[in-house]
C-alpha cells in the first residue's frame, strides 16, 4: 500500500530517555538492581520461570523485520515481525523488574517500526520510546508493576496499526507476580491470530488486503503465525502431566476460542489475570482480540489429542493442532 507520510517528522528515543508517567519512572533503587539478559522463547516454546526473589533490570534485544515466509503448506507470505518469527518471541520477567527494551529496525525493512507492550502502564504502551527507522535502534525502560500475561505489538501509524499487526508484529510478555507461578510438568505459548490475503494460486506468496482486513474475511486462522505449524511439529507431554498453555490474541478482529476435543481445562485465568481466582472445568476458552489467558490442565491418558477454534469454518482455515501424549 502506498505509504503517506514524511519518514522525516518521525523521532528516535534515546537509551537515556526517561517515562515521564509516575507509574513508569525508574526508581532510585532499581539502580543497584542485577542486570540480567533476558531469556526469550519462540513459540511454543516459553522461556524458564522466574526462580530469583529480588527485582532485577532486565534488557530485551529485539529486531524488526520483513520477510517472505510459509504462511501455509500452499503459499508463503510478506510476513512483518519481530526477530523474524511470528510471533515474536515471548519474554518472562517479574513484578517490580525495570524492563529495557532495544529494538533495532533491519536496514532492509522499509517501513518504520515500534513497539506498544500492553504491560506498561503509560501513553501508547511505551510506543513513542521504541519508533525505528529503518537501520536504526531505540530503547526505553519501563518498570512492570501489573502482573498478567499481555500482548505487545507493533502501533506504528503508517500504513495503519491494523497493518502492521495483521502483518505478524506481535507477541506475548509474562509478567509473574510475586511468588511467581506454581510449577507445572510442561509450558507452552500459542499464538492465536488471523491473516488477510488477496487472492492467489497455489504456490504463490501472498499479499495483504486491507479491504477483507476492514471487512474482517480472514483468509488464514492460525497458530503461531502458519496454518499447520502445530500439526506438524505437535506439542508433546506425557500421561499425568499438568500442562500449563498461555494463548494471547493477536487479533486483529477475531474473538478467539480454543477447545481440546479430548479434554477439559481444570483452570482458566480469564483476560490473563494471574492474580484473580481462575474458573474450573471449562471446555472452550474465549480470549478476545489484544486479549490472553492461561489455561492448565492434567492429561490423564496417552494418545493424540486435537485443539480447534470451533467458530465456523476457522479450523479449516488453520486453526488447528495438537498434542501428542506419551
Amino acid at each position: 500500500m502506498p505509504i503517506s507520510f514524511s519518514r522525516s517528522v518521525r523521532t528516535v528515543a534515546l537509551l537515556s530517555a526517561v517515562i515521564a508517567a509516575p507509574c513508569l519512572a525508574i526508581s532510585a533503587g532499581s539502580v543497584s538492581a542485577e542486570t540480567i539478559k533476558a531469556q526469550l522463547a519462540t513459540a511454543p516454546n516459553v522461556p524458564p520461570p522466574i526462580t530469583r526473589t529480588q527485582p532485577a533490570n532486565v534488557v530485551v534485544y529485539l529486531e524488526s523485520n520483513e520477510w517472505v515466509g510459509p504462511l501455509s503448506d500452499d503459499n508463503n507470505y510478506e510476513f512483518w515481525g519481530f526477530n523474524k518469527s511470528v510471533p515474536g518471541p515471548m519474554i518472562r520477567v517479574m513484578v517490580g523488574d525495570t524492563v529495557e527494551i532495544h529494538l533495532k529496525n533491519h536496514r532492509d525493512s522499509k517501513e518504520a517500526h515500534n513497539i506498544d507492550f500492553h504491560a506498561i502502564t503509560g501513553p501508547g504502551g511505551g510506543a513513542s520510546l521504541l519508533n525505528s527507522e529503518p537501520g536504526q535502534e531505540s530503547a526505553g525502560r519501563f518498570k512492570m508493576i501489573i502482573p498478567g500475561v499481555f500482548l505487545y505489538h507493533c502501533a506504528t501509524a503508517s500504513p495503519s496499526i491494523p497493518e502492521h499487526i495483521a502483518n505478524g508484529m506481535y507477541g506475548t510478555i509474562i509478567v509473574e507476580p510475586v511468588g511467581g507461578l506454581k510449577p507445572v510438568d510442561k509450558e507452552f505459548q500459542i499464538m492465536l491470530s488471523e491473516f488477510y490475503t488477496k487472492e492467489g494460486s497455489k504456490g504463490e506468496t501472498l499479499e495483504f488486503s486491507f479491504e477483507n482486513g476492514l471487512d474482517e474475511r480472514s483468509s488464514h486462522v492460525v497458530y503461531n503465525g502458519n496454518a499447520s505449524s502445530l500439526v506438524k511439529n505437535p506439542l508433546r507431554a506425557k500421561a499425568g502431566d499438568t500442562v500449563r498453555v498461555f494463548l494471547t490474541n493477536g487479533g486483529p478482529n477475531h474473538v478467539r476460542f480454543w477447545q481440546i476435543l479430548e479434554q477439559t481445562l481444570d483452570r482458566v485465568y480469564i483476560e490473563g489475570s494471574l492474580t484473580s481466582p481462575p474458573a474450573e472445568n471449562i471446555k472452550v476458552a474465549r480470549v478476545p482480540s489484544g486479549g490472553a489467558v492461561m489455561a492448565e490442565f492434567k492429561v490423564k491418558a496417552p494418545g493424540t489429542y486435537t485443539f480447534v477454534d470451533p467458530v465456523k469454518d476457522r479450523k479449516d482455515k488453520g486453526a488447528i493442532g495438537l498434542l501428542k501424549v506419551d
